[in-house]
């Protein structure tokens, strides 16, 4: 080592010295703020009244931050620099809420011009009505300020850092001498502040790593307590801002996590395992370090806040009653209440949560608010005294009616008419001004009455319904011959009778089929209708008789009440017979009730299954009974070797058993029938007994 680089190095390292002392000698400044205001909505406020800053051994400093540190809404304050101020400039962060003060330059401001500046800056609001506490940090340093806790919150950036490093580097650092820690959420307005109102989200200082399910915090001066116990529908005995469905802990997730922007509830947690994911929404971004609380911790005076309130009615409990009178009214809310006849000016009539009306006639609305006197750009509240009409009831008595429904009507001033089957209690029949009741056969009472709101007619009134009973009738049918006559009767003396014909007494005489009605009427004027139905009843016309070997079918052109009868036997009502007889028979169809009558002949064939030529006379021809009658008839006979013996027709109808004069002995023998050209062949075979 040279003589030159000796000296370079003897020299540095007594700057080093010389800056160490110094900087352990240097001390912070003292911030102070005057001015807890009320805000009147529509305008502007300073956030202080008066501020001052000291420092023992410096007069100025590079920057002033001063931030909503509670009840900010995003995008609907401001915080604003105004008048002139040359050597300082100021910019707006809305997601945090954040108004920095700084030099336009590099060089520091004077805390004098500072002093001023934080003076003129004001508080707006873009809502009608806000309400609440608005909290105000100034700050020297860029850590936000809670006033709340006194604590402060910095997020520091670090992409995809793990839980256990995070938690060491927050330990690690310092801020003004305050010992750093991974944050402890334990309040709402510390959960915005250090959350939704940070610049970036990560890694806080809550884990369930020792007992699955039971989250404590691990750091700072809360290490240890426990916070949360449980899955996604765990409980909490002290504050925990849990995401939708968090803790989950999915793929063994262990360590609380700011959750991204984005993602669910803005600054809420989620559960992440110690290295969190590789990319996206849930790789670490950063962590969030709080600082103060610890033992050993200086006193620091580096941050001031100042607080507005914001007047606000809570709650309006408006009031109504029946008829005319006085309604009492009440508000609950911040500030002192104040109402009022119109919505802007108006007559003061009173002050406090409570407001008794004069007497009222009409419904009428009251105005309220909880503003200071001047402030004359809020919006007051509307709450109304609603008086209701008592409605009156004007009920048309319903005159004696006849068995059946009755039509009841009823009117009232106002509200809705209804009716009741009991004078208490019951079941609602009907709403409105009319109820068409069930069919009613004896006197009946409803009950009527009218509702207005919550406001009565009164005791239900009665309304008697008085029942006549109608002449007890039924149908009836009748049955006429064709061309002949039939008297109808009503069938109830002393009493009007109106017919379908036009006629008006009891009985009618008709000619014609149909559907004839009679309207009886009795002395209380209640009717009733019978009602009577005559047919028309046709003789039988025979269309012809179907045979089909020894059956026969008598068919009618007609169709009605008919019997069927064959020869002399008896009627039967089926129309198909069967016989064991050939020969010429006669068919009769008659109608039941005597409407006529129609017969007609027939002839059924009957081949005999043998014939015994003998000489006794008996039975000694072959003879096929009725073929005398059938004059296109024919028959061949045969023997079993096919050769023809003979040839029946209408003129020679027997065979005596003979060919040729010889006798044939006996055999059975085969033959071939036809009627007419219009039916098939009949074949068979009979015997020859000897």
């Amino acid at each position: 080592m040279n003589p030159n680089q000796a000296y370079t190095y003897i020299f540095t390292f007594l700057l080093l010295i010389v800056s160490a002392k110094m900087a352990a000698q240097n001390q912070p400044p003292t911030l102070a703020a005057t001015g807890n205001q009320v805000y009147c909505p529509g305008t502007q406020l300073n956030i202080v009244t008066n501020m001052s800053i000291n420092d023992p051994d410096d007069v100025s400093i590079d920057a002033i931050y001063i931030q909503i540190s509670s009840g900010y809404e995003t995008g609907q304050e401001q915080l604003v620099l105004t008048g002139s101020h040359p050597t300082i400039s100021s910019s707006w962060n809305s997601a945090e809420g954040k108004l920095t003060l700084k030099s336009p330059t590099s060089i520091p401001v004077l805390y004098t011009e500072f002093e001023d500046a934080v003076e003129d800056v004001i508080y707006t609001s873009s809502q009608a009505n806000p309400s609440g506490i608005r909290n105000f940090s100034i700050s020297v340093g860029q850590a936000n300020y809670l006033p709340s806790t006194q604590h402060y919150y910095m997020y520091v950036p670090a992409l995809g850092i793990t839980w256990t490093d995070a938690r060491a580097a927050a330990a690690a650092s310092t801020y003004y001498g305050l010992e750093g820690y991974l944050a402890t959420i334990t309040a709402a307005d510390e959960a915005q502040l250090s959350g939704e109102q940070a610049p970036g989200a990560g890694w806080i200082g809550g884990s369930d790593a020792d007992l699955e399910g039971t989250w404590k915090w691990m750091t700072g001066p809360e290490a240890g307590t426990v916070f949360w116990t449980g899955g996604a529908n765990g409980t909490t005995t002290t504050f925990a801002f849990w995401n939708n469905s968090e803790p989950n802990n999915l793929n063994n997730e262990n360590y609380a996590h700011v959750t991204a922007p984005g993602v669910g509830i803005p600054g809420s947690w989620n559960d992440l395992s110690n290295t969190g994911g590789d990319s996206g929404d849930y790789q670490p971004k950063g962590y969030i370090v709080e600082y103060g609380g610890m033992p050993g911790d200086p006193v620091l005076h580096i941050a001031t806040s100042s607080t507005i309130f914001i007047p606000n009615i809570a709650s309006t409990v408006p009031a109504s009653r029946c008829g005319s009178g006085s309604l009492n009214l009440s508000a609950t809310g911040f500030g002192d209440i104040k109402w009022y006849d119109s919505a802007t000016g108006g007559t003061l009539l009173a002050t406090g949560n409570n407001f008794t009306t004069p007497a009222l006639t009409a419904t009428t609305t009251y105005y309220l608010d909880p503003y200071e006197p001047g402030c004359t750009t809020a919006s007051r509240t509307a709450i109304t005294a609603t008086i209701n009409e008592i409605p009156v009831l004007n009920i048309q008595i319903p005159p004696p009616a006849c068995e059946g429904s009755v039509a009841l009507h009823a009117t009232a001033t106002t509200g809705q008419v209804r009716w009741y089957d009991q004078e208490t209690g019951g079941t609602l029949q009907q709403t409105g001004e009319n109820f068409i009741t069930p069919v009613l056969t004896q006197e009946t009472i409803y009950y009527v009455d009218a509702k207005n709101n919550d406001c009565f007619s009164g005791p239900r009134q009665a309304v008697n319904v008085k029942i006549n009973p109608r002449p007890i009738v039924s149908d009836d049918s009748k049955g006429i011959c064709e061309g002949t006559q039939t008297i109808l009767d009503a069938g109830i003396p002393n009493v009007t009778y109106l017919w379908s014909t036009g006629a008006t007494t009891r009985e009618i005489t008709v000619d014609t089929a149909g559907t004839y009605t009679v309207t009886v009427t009795n002395v209380s004027g209640c009717s009733s209708m019978k009602t009577i139905t005559v047919t028309e009843k046709y003789a039988p016309i025979i269309s012809d008789v179907n045979i089909i070997g020894t059956t026969a079918t008598i068919n009618t052109t007609n169709t009605g009440a008919f019997e069927y009868a064959v020869d002399n036997g008896s009627y039967q009502d089926s129309n198909v017979f069967t016989f064991t007889e050939g020969g010429l028979h006669t068919a009769h169809v008659h109608q039941v009730d005597g409407c006529g009558d129609d017969k007609r002949d027939f002839i059924i064939v009957i081949v005999p299954t043998f014939f015994t030529p003998n000489g006794d006379s008996v039975n000694d021809q072959f003879i096929v009974p009725g073929m005398v009658l059938l004059p296109g008839s024919s028959m061949s006979v045969f023997d079993r070797y096919g050769k023809l013996i003979t040839l029946l027709n209408p003129r020679n109808t027997s065979w005596d058993g003979t060919h040729k004069g010889k006798p044939l002995p006996a055999d059975d023998y085969w033959y071939v029938m036809r009627i007419d050209n219009s039916q098939p062949e009949l074949r068979g075979h009979f015997s020859l007994v000897r």
